[in-house]
């Protein structure tokens, strides 16, 4: 049994819809594997194998109750610059392409997801399906095999999810199912909207109007709520939330990457948390995080025409690099092979710690888990580059040392979720609280906290959507 889940646009609600009908139909007995043959985004997720797929699929996996594995996402978009994406494939980087190059390669890959996915329809019950973007981008159609050709070859039923926060709800359902061929329309058996604040029924005229012009039920009205786990796009990423107690600040770097690391502080009653582009922001944080990056050396030029540099090295509160931003509190980056820029580029670093970095071909893929500060933390490594002369690691993982620490302030590391620790989370914060006269608090592990959003993401689901028809369609 499958069913696809397909959007209006990006952002529209299709991951978490996903998500909510794998909860839904694990929570009734089935084995459900979620899948999405291509996947583009800033943030990955690392496998236990060590192989990189979508943070999407990912939680879709941890709502059906299985353990994340590569085959869920086989196609994993990275960009790298305005014009070139890191293709990677079943876990593994291929090349750097641009996008004509790509479209150019795309067909060679259909055989191969078609194949993928039928070993998955064989092992599970149900699979869940997810386009990207919309079905209806028709310079896109030709060799698609992420949304109705993904359809066609799953021979799947659809569920189009549009958002009516953004406003034309109606003209996106509509708009969206009149570009499509007919043997596409014939797939939509369902629609859901998304993201409706106030009165349904003052929505039940328009739903019957729309009904009256496709053939298509409305299967569903989800209200707008908040889902505090797993953004996994820009368009979504970067909120700021403001609380009084602790102020946390992000740099939002151009290229930043795997900014999942930081949704934990969202559940820290008394934590702030702002993404910032001035150095002058800065101001009235405890907590500045130079977060990941996916062009470390272009971001470490910006951060120095920006400032940032000495702000840095000036501040006085904690400073946390993860991973690119480790990186970039060293001495120095040296791009040998070309990874990042030119073959040879050298760039002087912040200075914070006296590591030395050097860009590697081969990139460092791993789930982990250890202690820092003896407390418990776990997290993974995706990263190109080796450091070296840390002088003062404070990361113990299980067959070495990782990180630098500097004057009980600075501190830098490879893990990225390493804060998802509540023992790990507790202690950095505490630090800042008693230096404020702050009470301090204990942390919750972000495992936790996932699967009781999880719960109540499947609650209002159920709530909100016919699922009797959904399993009809099944």
């Amino acid at each position: 049994m499958k069913i696809m889940v397909q959007g209006t646009s990006s952002s529209c609600g299709k991951s978490l819809t996903a998500a909510a009908l794998c909860r839904i139909f694990f929570k009734d007995g089935y084995s459900v594997c979620p899948f999405k043959s291509q996947n583009m985004s800033l943030n990955s997720f690392v496998t236990i194998e060590g192989y990189e797929m979508g943070r999407a699929q990912a939680l879709q996996a941890y709502a059906a109750n299985i353990e994340p594995e590569v085959y869920m996402n086989p196609i994993l978009l990275k960009p790298t610059t305005d014009h070139k994406s890191q293709v990677i494939f079943m876990g593994k980087p291929i090349s750097n392409m641009g996008a004509k190059e790509y479209f150019t390669f795309k067909p060679k890959l259909k055989n191969r997801i078609y194949e993928i996915y039928k070993e998955i329809e064989k092992k599970y019950d149900v699979v869940v399906i997810e386009g990207a973007g919309s079905p209806a981008e028709i310079n896109l159609k030709k060799d698609d095999f992420v949304n109705m050709g993904m359809a066609e070859m799953a021979d799947s039923n659809v569920i189009l999810v549009a958002d009516i926060d953004r406003g034309g709800v109606f003209a996106q359902i509509y708009g969206t199912y009149m570009l499509l061929e007919e043997e596409e329309r014939k797939r939509i058996k369902g629609v859901i909207i998304n993201k409706f604040r106030g009165d349904k029924s003052l929505l039940e005229p328009g739903i019957r109007m729309l009904e009256e012009l496709i053939p298509v039920k409305v299967i569903g009205v989800v209200p707008y709520f908040e889902f505090n786990l797993d953004d996994e796009d820009s368009a979504s990423g970067f909120k700021n939330f403001i609380k009084n107690g602790i102020n946390v600040a992000v740099i939002k770097l151009p290229k930043i990457s795997n900014f999942t690391d930081f949704d934990c502080f969202k559940f820290e009653e008394d934590v702030s948390l702002k993404f910032i582009s001035r150095p002058e922001e800065m101001a009235d944080a405890d907590l500045v995080i130079l977060p990941g990056s996916k062009n470390t050396i272009s971001d470490l030029r910006w951060l120095k025409e920006k400032g940032f540099d000495s702000a840095i090295r000036n501040f006085e509160g904690i400073v946390f690099g993860i991973c690119g931003g480790y990186q970039m509190m060293g001495k120095e980056i040296f791009d040998k092979y070309g990874v990042e820029v030119k073959e040879g580029t050298y760039e002087e670093g912040i200075g914070i710690f006296d590591t030395k970095t050097l860009f590697l071909e081969e990139k460092r893929l791993e789930r982990v888990e250890g202690t820092a500060f003896l407390n418990k933390i776990y997290g993974y490594e995706i990263h190109m580059g080796i450091t070296i002369d840390n002088k003062n690691p404070f990361v113990f993982l299980k067959d070495r040392m990782d990180g630098d620490c500097r004057e009980d302030r600075f501190y830098g590391t490879y893990v990225h979720g390493i804060f998802d620790s509540g023992e790990f989370r507790s202690y950095i914060l505490n630090k800042i609280r008693r230096k404020k006269g702050l009470e301090e608090r204990r942390s919750e592990d972000l495992t936790d906290i996932r699967n009781r959003e999880l719960d109540r993401l499947e609650r209002i689901f159920r709530d909100n959507i016919d699922i009797d028809y959904i399993y009809k369609l099944l």
